[in-house]
């Protein structure tokens, strides 16, 4: 009896890896992509007082029909997306959102398109499903999606498009041209798209972020993923939302409820309260976020490193090549982080081409003086390389 190889002979992810080293060396951990703060107490105080006093046993496979009405509400007022609460499905987490979308709508040999440097969640779902992911590698400084990219992955058996916007670990936004360009795509092929949008609410700059349901001729063919976790920094707490019209959400919630059936009441009753705040309190998460991105980035850039601008995300990515360091982005993080104490992911890990560029992503949702220290260190680690 033999197991799936696809899962037997997978490979740790490089999170667990990284965090793992990190926890071995006592490191300064900005690999993972979780903020050290606890969180907004007023959602946590939501969610236990809904634990003592409210209802804790199986809530509805679907979600709480409060919090299926305030993703609707929440979505139509700051994004101006039309939902109904029908149209909206609860999942534990933003990644069992991605499985149950995918066990529902890819078949055996359908090609999948997803655009590396990609969640490395996306691979292995797809193939687990029987699909067969088709790639298209961005570089940067830009990582531009461009017509001619997607013309030579998309065909005859393409059947959907897993897009992340904005991007991890790219950490950008793409902005409407590039989106009207992956709408004509899909249009003239008919393909089905799994938007993952959970950076949606963190933003860096000026530029906002576009749902890929806004754009035209895309509402009836895209599936919406977010994520309560990301949008109020409880990465624990493992919410997610799939939007989208019923013929393509009702396969997905029969798929959910066969994975996890459904998430803890307690803290969809929570969620349910905090997407009612209004936009300043969102906007105001995201300026915090921006200030620490700024903040790491002019320590790094004062070390002599090569930072490329984020627009969403809690990362950070330094162009290794740029900065004139001549290791690769894999031997760069083991050396930070076993002899200079700072734990981070080497983007070469979420791309399955081989590559002419050397970039690593670092996580900024940490304190003042962790950033800091980490930035301190990770210059040290420059000089000693300068120095061999």
């Amino acid at each position: 009896m033999e197991p799936d190889p696809r899962y037997a002979d997978a490979s740790v992810t490089i999170f667990e890896v990284m965090s793992g080293l990190a926890r071995e060396y006592g490191a300064i951990n900005l690999g993972q992509g979780f903020p050290e703060d606890p969180g907004p107490l007023e959602i946590r105080q939501f969610a236990a007082d809904a634990a003592v006093h409210g209802w804790n046993q199986y809530a509805p496979s679907r979600g709480l029909p409060e919090l299926r009405a305030a993703v609707a509400e929440h979505y139509g007022r700051l994004h101006h997306l039309e939902l109904t609460p029908e149209e909206v499905l609860i999942t534990s987490g933003a990644t069992e959102a991605l499985a149950a979308s995918i066990a529902a709508w890819v078949l055996p040999s359908d090609e999948v398109v997803i655009f590396e440097p990609a969640y490395d969640a996306y691979r292995p779902l797809v193939e687990r499903a029987g699909g067969v992911v088709k790639s298209v590698t961005l570089s940067p400084p830009d990582w531009r999606i461009t017509a001619e990219a997607l013309d030579a992955v998309v065909g005859a058996k393409t059947r959907a498009v897993i897009f992340n916007n904005p991007m991890n670990p790219a950490a950008r936004m793409v902005p409407p041209s590039e989106l009207e360009l992956l709408s004509d795509v899909c249009v003239r092929h008919d393909l089905l798209v799994i938007s993952d949008e959970v950076w949606e609410h963190v933003r860096l700059g000026e530029q906002r972020h576009l749902p890929l349901p806004a754009v035209a001729r895309m509402r009836e063919r895209t599936i919406k993923i977010g994520s309560a976790g990301k949008m109020f920094g409880l990465t624990g707490w493992k919410i997610g939302f799939v939007c989208g019209p019923q013929n393509l959400i009702d396969p997905v919630a029969r798929a959910h409820q066969f994975i996890t059936f459904a998430t803890p009441p307690l803290l969809q009753t929570a969620v349910a309260k905090g997407l009612a705040y209004d936009a300043a309190w969102f906007d105001a998460a995201a300026d915090e976020m921006a200030r620490r991105y700024q903040l790491l980035k002019q320590a790094l850039t004062a070390q002599g490193f090569h930072c490329l601008d984020s627009d969403g995300t809690y990362f950070l990515n330094v162009d290794l090549s740029a900065s004139g360091i001549e290791t690769s982005d894999v031997d760069f993080c083991d050396l930070c982080v076993r002899e200079f104490g700072v734990a981070a992911i080497p983007v070469s890990a979420f791309v399955s081409a081989n590559t002419d560029w050397s970039v690593i992503r670092l996580c900024f949702a940490k304190p003042d003086e962790v950033l800091r220290e980490a930035a301190d260190r990770l210059g040290r680690a420059r000089k000693k390389l300068e120095n061999r």
